[in-house]
């Protein structure tokens, strides 16, 4: 299995009057086809390690290698244009643009990469939301879709540029159980059919349990990684 992220020693520590340390020295290899949860109690550092995993936050210590390139080298330039091509993002709350119809908001991640021609990126569009049984919802805005729906669409979004990486934070913490449980086949598909990798921060232990790994982080650092196997001391509070 080829290795798609790599961090030694990730550290993300804000600098204030008080430092706080969100990530500290943390040590993993994400391989392509994986499906990965990151789970520990609230305020464990979870989604500052997925934000650092998606270039979203620079660390303030340690390395960190997407496909083998060293992301502490890049630019801010650098930093977007291989977010944009490797890396979807998906939400606990779709952040759509209400503005935009099902399909424009899925198009938005084509038109900043620009690789594709304005038909081009509608067809692919399309597809997408085709693909994950909104054919008949790509006109509609976001204020006209349930929060399934709109959760999907954000899946499509995350599509959009064929990233290999899909990073999702509590992507069924809003959901209700059916529309949960279907964001969670979704994203097993992605992996299992799709060759892609999923990490997902999530508090739900049983999709956790349901993935390939598990790392659980406490107090910003990663204490246990468990394969297909509970890992005990969860709080089941709702947010990070």
């Amino acid at each position: 299995m080829s290795t798609l992220i790599e961090t030694r020693d990730l550290t993300r520590i804000l600098n204030e009057t008080v430092p706080v340390t969100l990530v500290k020295d943390i040590s993993l290899t994400i391989g392509e086809r994986e499906f990965v949860a990151v789970t520990g109690p609230s305020g464990s550092g979870k989604s500052s390690l997925l934000y650092l995993l998606g270039l979203l936050d620079r660390p303030t210590g340690g390395t960190l290698t997407i496909r083998d390139r060293d992301t502490a080298r890049m630019d801010e330039d650098e930093r977007a244009a291989t977010r944009l091509a490797n890396i979807g993002f998906v939400f606990q709350f779709h952040f759509l643009l209400p503005e935009f119809t099902a399909r424009e908001n899925v198009e938005i991640p084509m038109r900043k990469l620009g690789r594709l021609s304005r038909g081009e990126m509608r067809e692919r569009a399309s597809d997408l939301l085709a693909a994950l049984g909104l054919t008949d919802h790509l006109n509609k805005r976001p204020d006209q879709l349930s929060g399934g729906q709109r959760q999907r669409v954000a899946v499509a979004r995350a599509l959009a540029n064929d990233p290999p990486l899909i990073l999702a934070d509590e992507p069924t913490g809003s959901l209700d159980s059916k529309s949960s449980e279907q964001v969670f086949k979704i994203l097993e598909t992605l992996v299992r059919e799709k060759g892609k990798t999923v990490v997902a921060v999530t508090h739900d232990l049983d999709m956790a349990s349901r993935m390939d790994r598990r790392l659980h982080l406490i107090d910003g650092r990663l204490t246990s990684e468990t394969e297909d196997a509970a890992v005990p001391g969860e709080d089941g509070s709702p947010h990070d």
